[in-house]
């Protein structure tokens, strides 16, 4: 016996130009029917909560799923799959443009159609937000399921068994050291890894070079401080780990698109009495609470 659950929507043209569209959602568990084989023009994330199977590529390689897991199945690859003797699934079938910019990141990952996770709960809890958009007469459904589809690739990205759910320690490592004037070549010996080993590990972790990545945590900081103090901005580019204010300065409105006197003019938050000495900390947000009723 099985049960099933789904939805499908056609999202119009404008909708696609969002980046994510979703184009259907559903929920199944028991002892359901093989799937394919069959080849989609679209991707699907398959998440099974409960139970095992298997799955089968086009290579012909026979992968055992064991849950929790993900199975990805991606645009034009030929896949067949089923429960052994059953499971616990969710799925939710999307497209749009940014697909290229999650598989590029690392979010979405053609090459590896089965994915162990550590934990279902995060990602059911966005599929179950999706289900519930997906009422009838929801004059906000294709942009409210659209941004639940990239609330779930940031969930699954999470719960990713082979990482820790705030990514791979050399990324926390790297964030923490961000700010002192060290090489890629410096950070690496730092960690008893050779550049090249760096590299892989933050392309796997980040979707970036280790240098992009230390160069976004950078500039997020001098903004901050240019935000919020009143620090000269040769001052800024030494906090921030850069000894030439110059270079500084070139390199943030290469990436910003505006020179650091210009972005301060624009974002100054800076106030008599002293806040410029209290500087905001990444790691220690407020905490925004909700008004009292009155």
């Amino acid at each position: 016996m099985h049960h099933t659950w789904m939805r499908y929507f056609s999202p119009a043209p404008v909708h696609h130009r969002l980046g994510l569209v979703c184009l259907g959602v559903g929920l199944q568990h028991g002892e359901l029917p093989t799937v394919g084989p069959r080849t989609l023009d679209h991707h699907v994330a398959v998440v099974v909560s409960a139970g095992g199977g298997w799955f089968r590529g086009p290579d012909g390689h026979h992968h055992t799923v064991t849950a929790p897991a993900l199975l990805w199945l991606t645009p034009g690859v030929p896949h067949h799959y089923g429960p052994d003797p059953s499971w616990d699934e969710c799925f939710v079938d999307f497209t749009g443009p940014a697909t290229a910019t999650y598989t590029e990141l690392g979010y979405i990952e053609p090459d590896r159609p089965v994915v162990p996770l550590s934990d279902a709960t995060g990602a059911r809890a966005t599929v179950g937000r999706i289900a519930r958009a997906a009422r009838r007469g929801n004059p906000l459904l294709e942009v409210e399921t659209g941004a639940a589809v990239h609330e779930l690739l940031v969930a699954l990205r999470r719960a990713r068994a082979d990482l820790a759910p705030d990514g791979d320690p050399v990324l926390h490592a790297l964030a923490r050291d961000a700010f002192q004037p060290l090489s890629v070549a410096e950070h690496a010996a730092r960690h008893g890894m050779t550049p090249a080993e760096l590299r892989a590990a933050v392309r796997r972790g980040a979707g970036r070079s280790p240098k992009d990545y230390l160069l976004g945590i950078r500039l997020g900081r001098a903004k901050e401080l240019l935000a919020a103090t009143e620090l000269p901005v040769a001052a800024v580019a030494r906090r921030v780990g850069y000894d030439d204010p110059a270079y500084f300065s070139r390199l943030f409105t290469r990436r910003v698109g505006m020179a650091p006197v210009r972005f301060r003019e624009q974002q100054g938050r800076t106030l008599p009495g002293g806040w410029s000495d209290r500087i905001p900390d990444p790691d220690d947000p407020p905490m925004i609470e909700p008004p009292h009723a009155t």
